[in-house]
C-alpha cells in the first residue's frame, strides 16, 4: 500500500511517519502543502510538528493549504486519513473532526510516554490491536487538551468514535494519568463514517522497539488491513 504523507511549512514529524509506514514493509510519498494531488496514495497521512508556525491557532492556518482540499476530497470519496498531534489539530480546524485541541490545562509542553486505552476495536484504526492491549506511545504538545461541547461528546460516545483514551499501566482511566486535561481522557476520535481519525499520542515515534515502544504500529497495522481487505487502490 501507498501513503501520502502531508509536508507543511515546520511540519518535523513528517519523516518519521514515512519511516514508520516503510519499517512495516509499504511506500510512502511526502505531498507539499502547494500541491493540489495526493498522487496515488491509499491512505494520508497529515504529520505533527507546528504547522505554519503555530500562529494564529494550532493548524488554524494549515486548514487552507491548497493540498487540504484534496484531503477533503479523498475523505468525502471514503479514503483513510491520519491525523497525528499537529494533524490532529489540523483535521479539527479543517472540520474533518470534531472539536478542538486547546492549551494543556496545565499550561506546559508535555513530552512523556503514556498509555492508551482503545475505546473501540471495529475501527479502521482499530481492529487490528489485540484484545485488552494498553498502547505506550509518546506524546509531544502544549495544544492538546481535547474540547467539545457536551452534545458533541454525547455523539462521539454514542457514535463509538472515541478511539483511544488516556490511562496508566493497570488500564485505569484516571483523572492522573490524563496529561493535558483533555474531556474524559480522550486521546483519540474518528468521524461518524469512521474514515477519518486523529490523536495526539505518536504513533509514528513508537513504530520499533529501538525507539522505546513498537506499539503505534498496531494502528497502521490496522489501516494496512482494512485497505487490503477493501482491496482499495488509488489511481494516481
Amino acid at each position: 500500500m501507498h501513503f501520502a504523507v502531508l509536508q507543511l511549512p515546520a511540519s518535523n514529524c513528517d519523516q518519521d511517519c514515512v519511516h514508520a509506514v516503510r519499517v512495516l514493509g509499504h511506500t510512502a510519498d511526502l505531498v507539499w502543502h502547494k500541491d493540489a494531488s495526493l498522487g496515488r496514495a491509499d491512505a494520508v497521512i497529515v504529520p505533527g510538528g507546528f504547522s505554519y508556525g503555530d500562529y494564529l491557532r494550532c493548524g488554524a492556518i494549515a486548514r487552507f493549504s491548497p493540498v487540504m482540499q484534496a484531503v477533503n476530497e479523498f475523505a468525502a470519496s471514503g479514503g483513510l486519513v491520519l491525523g497525528i498531534c499537529n494533524g490532529f489539530q489540523i483535521l479539527c480546524e479543517a472540520g474533518l473532526l470534531p472539536g478542538a485541541l486547546i492549551r494543556n490545562r496545565d499550561l506546559q509542553f508535555h513530552c512523556e510516554q503514556v498509555y492508551l486505552k482503545t475505546g473501540n476495536a471495529e475501527t479502521p484504526f482499530t481492529h487490528q490491536i489485540p484484545p485488552g492491549k494498553l498502547l505506550r506511545i509518546p506524546i509531544a504538545h502544549g495544544d492538546g487538551c481535547y474540547f467539545a461541547d457536551e452534545q458533541t461528546l454525547g455523539q462521539l460516545q454514542a457514535g463509538g468514535q472515541i478511539l483511544w483514551q488516556y490511562c496508566d499501566a493497570a488500564g485505569q482511566i484516571t483523572d492522573s494519568s490524563n496529561p493535558n486535561g483533555s474531556l474524559l481522557n480522550i486521546a483519540g476520535i474518528c468521524n461518524a463514517a469512521r474514515n477519518v481519525a486523529g490523536l495526539m499520542p505518536h504513533p509514528d515515534r513508537a513504530s520499533e522497539m529501538i525507539l522505546g515502544s513498537d506499539d503505534g504500529r498496531w494502528i497502521f497495522e490496522s489501516m494496512l488491513h482494512t485497505l487490503a481487505v477493501s482491496g482499495t487502490r488509488r489511481a494516481a
